[in-house]
């Protein structure tokens, strides 16, 4: 066979090979595809990640993954997975993966753009129902991200009138069709936390998770979240760590009725500071209290004195 044809004929096999390869994918055990993740992510996270994804999009049970269900997957199912494991292997967060993340007992649309909700929040909305005395209060959630705290409220607060605000038009879009899917009645505003101008006695509830990491703190975070979520919805600078907690209780200070109250979630470490901040501001009744994990966390300001 001349030279020039050996080549050609190589060429054409090693083509075949890697189309062979690309569309016949082989099956891979529940054990290969969590090791998969494990470069990135302690063994128990990885293991849970896999789960949920071959729980959620492949519809298999517990017992399906333990007896080696993904051997029976259809090419079709192989396929699918595998481009899921591509984004996880490269940190993307299986939330963002998977187009949901639960929160307070539902499933809340999320995609890059927007922060995943945290269980530490629910503890936030659960105080907010608790603390709620008023009939069809009037609430507002500033910095809404995904909604899950607007739409929440407005789902367990009988009568509540929930507005969100956030200056991202990304977070306005995933609020409104959170509200929408949901059938909360949330109303969304474009404004921005730094800048909200002086209003009276407008709302009964303000409750906010704003930035509040500060930028020397990225070191130490784990990369799906650096390199994935929105910086603006995380980061606040060094030397201001309390930049929008300052903003958003000034704002609270007019717009407040009397009675109202303000909530904030916080950077455990920035706690006391917040505090202290409030009261200078006017703020005469301040309360803490810990997250589920021990973390003293979130802060409600109550009784302005004007």
């Amino acid at each position: 066979m001349p030279a020039e044809e050996s080549f050609l004929a190589v060429m054409c096999f090693f083509s075949y090979f890697c189309a062979m390869k690309e569309n016949h994918l082989s099956p891979m055990t529940y054990r290969q595809l969590w090791q998969q993740l494990v470069p990135l992510y302690e063994e128990g996270e990885a293991k849970a990640i896999v789960r949920t994804v071959l729980e959620t999009r492949m519809g298999m049970s517990m017992t399906d993954i333990l007896c080696d269900g993904t051997s029976r997957m259809s090419e079709e199912e192989r396929v699918r997975l595998e481009r899921m494991m591509e984004q996880l292997r490269e940190a993307v967060p299986v939330q963002y993966v998977l187009g949901e993340a639960p929160f307070m007992g539902r499933m809340m649309c999320v995609e890059p753009g927007v922060l995943i909700p945290r269980p530490e929040t629910e503890v936030l909305c659960r105080w907010v129902m608790d603390d709620c005395r008023t009939d069809q209060p009037r609430i507002l959630d500033v910095g809404c991200g995904s909604g899950c705290i607007a739409v929440s409220l407005a789902l367990e607060i009988p009568g509540a009138q929930v507005t969100a605000f956030d200056i991202s038009a990304k977070a306005l879009e995933m609020t409104a069709r959170n509200a929408s899917l949901l059938g909360a009645p949330v109303v969304v505003e474009r404004r921005d936390a730094l800048h909200l101008r002086a209003e009276t006695g407008r709302w009964e509830v303000i409750v906010s998770n704003p930035p509040y990491i500060c930028d020397g703190e990225a070191t130490a975070m784990h990369r799906n979240v650096l390199d994935h979520e929105p910086h603006e919805a995380l980061f606040v600078p060094d030397a201001d760590p309390l930049l929008f907690y300052r903003a958003i209780a000034r704002y609270a200070a007019t717009a407040l009725t009397d009675g109202g109250a303000l909530f904030f979630e916080c950077n455990p470490g920035y706690v006391p500071a917040t505090v202290s901040m409030l009261s200078e501001i006017g703020f005469t009744e301040v309360q803490t209290r810990e997250d589920q994990f021990g973390k003293l966390r979130f802060v409600k300001a109550g009784k302005y004195e004007k």
